[in-house]
C-alpha cells in the first residue's frame, strides 16, 4: 500500500489544522510599515498565516521612497502558482502592482482563484511617492477591480481611479458608485483624509447596502502603512469566514487601534503598530529603541 501523505493544511509535528491561510500579492516596504512587511505581520495578528507574491521591491524608509524595482511577471505569476497549487488559499490581498503587465497578470491569476479577492489599487505612497504607472489606471478599472470582492481605495486612490474629489460622505457615496461601476462586489472609500470631522470615517457598500464605519480619530502623524493593514485585515476576517461587513469592521477595529498605537521611526512619518494588541502597556524609550 503507497504510503498517504499528510492532509492537506495538517501542521507536520503537531495536531491540529493549520490556520487559515491569506495571500498577498505586493511590493515590499524595506522600512517594515507597509507593503508585504505591514501584510504579514497583520495577518498575524489576527490568527491566520499569511503567504507572499513579491511584486515590486522598493529603497523605502520614514522620508519617502527612494526607488522601485518591479519583478517580471514570469516571476510574480511563478510565485502565485507555487503558493495556490500546493498550499491553497482562503483570501488573497493585492497591493502594490506598479504596471499594466503585472495588474493585468495579477487579475488573471485572482479570476482563477476560488477565494475571495480584497484589492488595495495602491497608487501613491504615504509621502506623495507614484507607486503605480499612469499607463496602468485603465488596467486596475478594467481587469483588477471586476474581480475584487472588496476594493479598498483610499480618497487619492478614487480620484485616480473616477476623476471624481470627495470632501464630504456624500462625496464617498458618489465614489462609491463610480467605483462600483467597474464591477468589484463591495468597495470600502476610506475617508481617512477628509478634514473637518472628528471622526475617522468610512463607508462600506455594495450598492444595495451601506455600512459607516467610524472611528474616533487620532491625532498620531505615525501612519505608514494604514491602507495595507486595513486590506489584509479585511482578508484576514475573510479567511476565517465572516461576512465581507463583519470582516471590515473587525479589520476598521484592529487599524485603529494600530494608528493609535503609531509610533516614531527615523525621522519622517512612522508606521501603524501592528502587534499592538500584544503589548501590556505603552511602549518605552527602551522598547522603541533610538531613531
Amino acid at each position: 500500500m503507497e504510503p498517504q501523505s499528510e492532509p492537506r493544511g495538517e501542521s507536520p509535528g503537531r495536531p491540529g489544522l493549520a490556520p487559515p491561510r491569506v495571500l498577498t500579492v505586493a511590493g515590499s516596504d524595506s522600512g517594515g510599515g507597509a507593503g508585504i512587511q505591514a501584510d504579514l505581520k497583520t495577518m498575524l495578528a489576527l490568527g491566520t498565516h499569511g503567504m507572499s507574491v513579491l511584486t515590486a521591491v522598493t529603497a523605502q524608509n520614514s522620508l519617502g521612497v527612494q526607488g522601485a524595482w518591479e519583478l517580471p511577471v514570469e516571476a510574480v505569476r511563478a510565485q502565485y502558482r507555487s503558493v495556490v497549487d500546493d498550499i491553497g488559499v482562503q483570501a488573497v490581498k493585492t497591493g502594490m502592482l506598479a504596471s499594466a503587465e503585472l495588474v493585468e497578470a495579477v487579475a488573471e491569476l485572482l479570476a482563477g482563484t476560488d477565494a475571495p479577492a480584497v484589492v488595495d489599487p495602491v497608487g501613491v505612497s504615504k509621502h506623495g511617492d507614484a507607486l503605480l504607472a499612469a499607463s496602468a489606471l485603465d488596467s486596475v478599472r478594467t481587469k483588477l477591480l471586476p474581480v475584487a470582492t472588496v476594493a479598498t481605495p483610499n480618497l487619492d486612490e478614487v480620484a485616480q481611479l473616477t476623476g471624481l474629489r470627495v470632501e464630504s460622505e456624500d462625496d464617498m457615496r458618489r465614489a462609491a458608485a463610480a467605483l462600483l461601476a467597474y464591477g468589484p462586489r463591495w468597495v470600502v472609500v476610506k475617508g481617512g483624509h477628509l478634514t473637518g470631522g472628528q471622526d475617522a470615517v468610512d463607508l462600506l457598500t455594495d450598492g444595495s447596502e451601506e455600512h459607516w464605519l467610524r472611528s474616533a480619530r487620532h491625532d498620531n502623524r505615525h501612519t505608514h502603512g494604514t491602507g495595507c493593514t486595513l486590506a489584509s485585515a479585511i482578508a484576514a476576517h475573510l479567511a476565517q469566514g465572516r461576512s465581507v461587513p463583519e470582516a471590515a469592521r473587525a479589520a476598521k477595529e484592529y487599524v485603529t487601534g494600530a494608528i493609535a498605537a503609531g509610533f516614531a521611526l527615523g525621522d519622517g512619518i512612522g508606521p501603524v503598530d501592528h502587534g499592538w494588541r500584544f503589548r501590556t502597556g505603552p511602549l518605552t524609550t527602551e522598547d522603541r529603541g533610538s531613531s
